[in-house]
């Protein structure tokens, strides 16, 4: 990493950009939701289930059509675990197809439906017992997923995990007592926008545990400033959405 003085300077810059909407960003993928009382389960449910089908797509795209199903009431009882749970896989698959919210109309409602069997099993059919189970602290939900990954199909990849976490905080009334632990979500536009600002080299942007390393290098940075990592994601991938268009 480049002078971390000079890389400070430029993330403040950066962030004054994007709170100026220098960047854009008025809207992010995931204000296309049914508006429901933050604090329900159905609101949880509804940014946790797509969240674990969000990978190699457009994600506009993604939340646009979730939120189409869950305006049809007959599809919308996929947001329900216990629904889920008893609902013949054809079916699951027919609604999840039909609506674009499952692009892999094998393996996607199958993801869906163990989330669901996770919550309704493990969870006492409630996801938010997840949170209160584990003192709402960022660090034991993690190790919680990471102790039982297979019950929680890629919403436990770090990039998912840490993105997730930051929307339920910012879409539901989920508080956590340490968000510092909420790392940087390094996907394509993150990683760009981190070599870019001189995070990581080109080098490292090439290797095979770069997402590790770029959640690392921005906790570091960040320790002792007023910001969190999750707190740069969104103008790092406004920023770099954009082309890198406004110079930093």
């Amino acid at each position: 990493m480049t002078n971390r003085d000079e890389v400070l300077e430029k993330v403040n810059s950066l962030i004054r950009a994007y709170n100026t909407g220098l960047l854009g960003g008025e809207k992010m993928p995931e204000d296309e939701n049914p508006h429901l009382e933050k604090s329900s389960v159905q609101n949880y449910m509804y940014f946790t289930l797509p969240m674990a089908l969000n990978y190699q797509r457009n994600s506009y795209v993604l939340w646009e059509c979730a939120n189409r199903m869950y305006a049809d009431k007959d599809a919308r009882m996929v947001f329900d675990s216990r629904e889920v749970c008893k609902m013949p896989e054809n079916i699951l698959r027919e609604y999840l197809v039909k609506y674009k919210v499952a692009l892999q109309p094998n393996k996607q409602p199958l993801i869906w439906k163990k989330l669901c069997e996770t919550i309704e099993n493990e969870l006492g059919g409630d996801i938010r017992n997840l949170f209160s189970s584990n003192d709402y602290s960022v660090k034991k939900i993690k190790e919680h997923i990471e102790n039982n990954k297979k019950s929680f199909p890629y919403l436990g990849g770090n990039k998912i995990c840490n993105y997730w976490l930051y929307v339920l905080e910012k879409y539901t009334d989920l508080t956590f007592i340490d968000r510092e632990n909420i790392t940087v979500a390094p996907d394509t536009h993150v990683l760009q926008a981190s070599q870019k600002l001189g995070i990581i080299s080109s080098e490292e942007a090439d290797s095979a545990n770069v997402q590790l390393i770029v959640a690392e290098r921005w906790k570091a940075l960040l320790e002792n400033t007023d910001f969190n990592p999750i707190d740069v994601h969104t103008p790092m991938w406004f920023w770099s959405r954009g082309k890198f268009k406004v110079d930093i």
